[in-house]
C-alpha cells in the first residue's frame, strides 16, 4: 500500500469523531472493536511504511555525504594539482605544468559534477524527512487514540456489566417487595387475605346462623308461656305470669 494512502488513512482515523460514532452505532460495543481493529491494522501499515521510508531517506542520506564527500577530496586532488602546476611552471617545467593544470580542471570538473549530485538530492531528502516526521506523528497520535479507544471499550462494558448486575439486583428486590402487588410474595399476601376474609365470611354466618337458632328458642319459650296461660285459665286460675 502506498504511503500517501496510509498517511490519508491515518488522518481520516485521527479526525474521526468517536462520541459521534458512538452514538449513532446500533451496537456501540461492536463499533468499539471494529474501531480497535481499523486502528491496530493502520498503526501496522504506518510502522511498515515509516520503517521503509526511513531506510530509504538513510540511504538517500548516504548518498548525499557520499557526494559531499566526493566533492571534498576533487576538490583537494584540484589544489593539489594547480600547486604542483605552479611549482613546475616556476622551474620552468611548462610542459608538466599544464598538464597538473589539466589534471587539477579535470578535478574541478569532479567536483562540480558531485556538487551537483548532492545538491540535487538534498530537496528529496527533506520532502522524506518531512514525510518521515508526519508519519511518526500520525503514528503516535493513532498509538494514543488506541489506547483512548480500548480504555472507552473497557468502560463502556465495565458499565454494561453494572448495569446488568443493577438490573438483576432490582428483579431480586422486586420479587421479594411486600409494597409490590405484583411480585411474588403480593401475590401471596392477597392471596392470604382472600383466605382470611373467606374465613371470616364464614364465621359471620355461622353467627348469624346460630343467632337465627337462638331467636327460635325464645319465640318457643313464648309460646309456651302462653300455652300454660291458657291452660291456668282453663282451670279457673289466674292469667297472669306463671310463678316459677
Amino acid at each position: 500500500m502506498a504511503k500517501q494512502s496510509i498517511f490519508g488513512r491515518i488522518s481520516t482515523l485521527m479526525k474521526a469523531n468517536i462520541n459521534a460514532l458512538l452514538d449513532q452505532a446500533e451496537d456501540p460495543q461492536k463499533m468499539l472493536d471494529q474501531l480497535v481493529r481499523d486502528y491496530t491494522n493502520s498503526i501496522a501499515d504506518a510502522e511498515s511504511a515509516i520503517a521503509e521510508t526511513i531506510g530509504n531517506l538513510r540511504l538517500l542520506e548516504r548518498d548525499h555525504q557520499e557526494d559531499v564527500q566526493a566533492a571534498a577530496e576533487w576538490g583537494n586532488k584540484a589544489l593539489a594539482a594547480s600547486r604542483k602546476a605552479d611549482e613546475l611552471r616556476g622551474t620552468g617545467n611548462t610542459a608538466d605544468a599544464d598538464k597538473f593544470d589539466n589534471l587539477a580542471k579535470v578535478a574541478l570538473q569532479r567536483q562540480i559534477s558531485e556538487e551537483n549530485e548532492a545538491r540535487t538530492i538534498a530537496p528529496t531528502i527533506a520532502t522524506q524527512t518531512e514525510v518521515v516526521e508526519k508519519l511518526k506523528d500520525g503514528l503516535n497520535g493513532m498509538k494514543v487514540k488506541l489506547d483512548q479507544l480500548r480504555a472507552k471499550r473497557s468502560e463502556l462494558l465495565a458499565r454494561a456489566k453494572t448495569a446488568e448486575a443493577q438490573n438483576r439486583v432490582h428483579d431480586a428486590v422486586k420479587s421479594i417487595d411486600v409494597l409490590d402487588p405484583t411480585s411474588e410474595l403480593g401475590r401471596f399476601e392477597d392471596k392470604v387475605r382472600r383466605q382470611e376474609a373467606l374465613a371470616a365470611g364464614k364465621q359471620e354466618l355461622a353467627a348469624s346462623s346460630l343467632d337465627a337458632q337462638f331467636e327460635s328458642l325464645e319465640d318457643v319459650g313464648q309460646l309456651t308461656e302462653v300455652e300454660a296461660r291458657l291452660a291456668a285459665l282453663k282451670t279457673g286460675g289466674p292469667a297472669g305470669a306463671i310463678e316459677r
